[in-house]
């Protein structure tokens, strides 16, 4: 998109430069914390992308093909916040004032969902960067998939020192210049400075080098900081990159123009002394008696320069408008996430009996469902057959098929994970990626964060257990399972058989939260009783079957259901009666009412709980856990389930044992 430069109104462009610096020291000031410096140097850098090179607009925040910014250094997120407020996307001068308080919202860093103009909630630093390549990838697939008149966007984002230290960033910028996003965006900021002092101490990267290395187009802006018309220039040359993402080094000074802690690492991690911030008022033609000072003119210029792109975006809407019938309802399946089908009138065919991996059974849904699905992108960590995570057809994307639904991530859990959120946030796209599931702890901060932002993005972790055999003990998940249960708003489902796997990938493919799905690598038996109870999988957990008058309640999961079937016919062979749930998900059983559950799980009696892993947690359910300890060990997966513990006779032993004084 072009701008005229006659609306362009250099005075006022220059006031509200200063104007973004003012507020970024008083804000942090107000709240006793916060960081001032990066948000000052920046300023020019975001006056200018918000004014005169991004395509939104500020009546319609959630327009769906305005171009997407992230501040992947979240801790500058002052200074995104001053930019939603000043053109008008959101906020208001009391809410600048309510910077880090509770509950508002401008909080430390950047929240989606949160913050109406926050595109992704960044913090952890690399996150962001991971995510803007998502969101590229988005982009792409979408407008080779829908055309150039419905999704024509850009994605950029801001990224530290301490966003190109951390691990994911190597992973990110590797995948990017490999798919070659083109429309990917990166700013450098190059201030030399980090919380420990200056980054010589701990850095010494060329990161020219190695972004060029990696295939991105990188460019050298050095001292142009403060120069807004050739940052513009740079930005618009940037775009017009055909086969490569960019990177845009910009040598910046931290806090300028503070006269005493320009270039310091003071600037970075407190706010400014009150009389720093008079003094340094003053050096930018503001009032130093006033805060959180906007004057009129800046007032009515940014918010005229937030709406610029209204009459793109109705034209946009008219061309969706104009979209014939039979092709609207193919967009908007795209735009509602709508599958093309009813999704719950189909079923899979798994016969009773039969032994089904429940990895199997995930890729046995994948092709099935993914015809109905065109929003559905797929990939693994070099894993794709292994986790079920290959889409029937699908097209493998690269920079000659920019129209791939199926990603091949390599080894590289960090940037898969992270680019899936992006993919969520960026809206068009349901990400669905797999791994085995010990490796859930690569992507641990990822899930984190999709479910802080309420990202609909499916992880499926398969080889589940010490059932995956004889990779031994540094692939036998544990307290994995436990790990990831502790996490809000995330759902975390492990089927017992295929039955409930399908079941599990609808509800997955619907919900308006992350799920994960967590699978086995060795055969599972479909079990009878899942045939016309596992649509409960839904309510968490759910009675599989029960004898008159049980005695003893067993809980289990994944291939410990069948287990406890076997368990419960010993006992029952014994004349002790029993009663057996099925537990796929607990946070899906907590949501559900009392009554409920306590039909589910009754408080009058025995309780057991069977599952071949850290036992931490399930003393909120049942009054003896059988679990593990300890690692596990490289064998074949039925030798360790005898060996550890989980062989019918020792659990029946145990019960017995348990239940005797009663």
């Amino acid at each position: 998109m072009t701008i005229n430069s006659a609306e362009i109104n250099l005075d006022l462009e220059t006031l509200t430069a200063a104007t973004i610096k003012g507020i970024a020291m008083d804000a942090p000031f107000k709240a006793n914390s916060g960081h001032s410096g990066t948000a000052m140097a920046l300023a020019p850098l975001a006056q200018v992308l918000f004014s005169r090179i991004m395509k939104y607009d500020a009546n319609d925040p959630s327009w769906f093909d305005r171009d997407r910014f992230i501040l992947s250094c979240g801790h500058a997120s002052i200074l995104l916040y001053t930019m939603l407020h000043l053109t008008g996307i959101s906020l208001t001068v009391d809410d600048l004032k309510e910077f880090r308080s509770f509950d508002s919202l401008t909080p430390g860093h950047p929240e989606v969902h949160h913050t109406v103009g926050v595109e992704v909630t960044t913090g952890p630093l690399g996150q962001g960067f991971g995510n803007a390549v998502g969101m590229a990838i988005a982009e792409q697939y979408l407008r080779n998939i829908l055309s150039e008149e419905i999704v024509d966007h850009y994605t950029y984002v801001i990224c530290s020192d301490g966003d190109f230290m951390e691990g994911i960033s190597h992973e990110a910028g590797s995948l990017a210049g490999h798919l070659g996003l083109n429309r990917l965006i990166a700013i450098y900021d190059d201030n030399h400075i980090t919380i420990d002092g200056n980054t010589e101490i701990s850095y010494s990267d060329d990161v020219a080098k190695r972004f060029e290395a990696y295939h991105w187009n990188v460019v050298k802006l050095g001292e142009m900081a403060e120069n807004m018309d050739e940052l513009e220039k740079a930005l618009l040359q940037a775009k017009t990159e055909e086969s490569r993402p960019t990177l845009l080094i910009l040598r910046s000074h931290i806090g300028f123009p503070s006269p005493d802690l320009t270039d310091t690492s003071a600037a970075h991690g407190e706010p400014f002394s009150e009389a720093e911030i008079q003094k340094t008022k003053v050096l930018l033609g503001l009032d130093p008696t006033k805060t959180f000072q906007i004057s009129d003119d800046v007032k009515k210029y940014m918010h005229a320069r937030g709406r610029r792109s209204e009459t793109a975006r109705n034209q946009w809407q008219e061309r969706i408008d104009s979209l014939s019938t039979d092709r609207r309802k193919y967009v908007d399946s795209f735009l509602n996430l709508q599958p093309t089908a009813d999704l719950d009138s189909l079923k899979l065919d798994f016969p009773v009996g039969t032994k089904i991996a429940t990895r199997k059974a995930i890729q046995a849904c994948m092709d099935t469902y993914s015809e109905y699905l065109p929003f559905l992108i797929a990939g693994a960590a070099d894993l794709t057959g292994n986790t079920g995570m290959k889409i029937k057809d699908g097209v493998l994307l690269s920079k000659s098929n920019r129209n791939g639904n199926q990603i091949a991530y390599g080894i590289r859990e960090h940037i898969m994970g992270s680019a899936m959120n992006g993919m969520a946030l960026h809206g068009g796209v349901i990400p669905i990626g797999g791994t085995f599931f010990i490796f859930s702890d690569y992507m641990r901060p990822t899930i984190r964060l999709a479910a802080l932002s309420r990202a609909r993005t499916i992880f499926t972790f398969t080889h589940d257990s010490i059932g995956l055999g004889e990779d031994g003990p540094t692939h036998q998940p544990i307290e994995q399972l436990a790990s990831l249960r502790a996490i809000p708003n995330l759902h975390v489902i492990r089927p017992a058989d295929a039955v409930e796997t399908e079941v599990a990938f609808k509800f997955a493919i619907k919900t308006d939260a992350p799920t994960v799905l967590v699978a086995s690598r060795q055969g599972l038996p479909v079990l009878p009783e899942t045939k016309d109870k596992a649509h409960l999988l839904e309510k968490g957990a759910y009675v599989l079957k029960s004898s008159v008058d049980p005695k003893v309640l067993l809980i289990a999961t994944g291939s410990e259901v069948a287990l406890a079937l076997a368990v419960s016919e010993k006992l029952e062979s014994e004349n002790i009666g029993c009663k057996i749930v099925s537990m796929p998900s607990w946070d899906l059983f907590e949501i559900q009412p009392d009554d409920y559950k306590l039909s589910v799980i009754s408080s009058d009696i025995f309780k057991v709980s069977i599952e071949a892993g850290s036992t931490l947690g399930w003393d909120r359910y049942s009054n003896l856990q059988i679990g593990l300890h300890r690692f596990g060990s490289s064998a074949p997966a039925e030798v360790n389930f005898k060996e550890l513990g989980f062989g019918v006779d020792q659990i029946v032993s145990q019960i017995k044992s348990a239940i005797t004084p009663l």
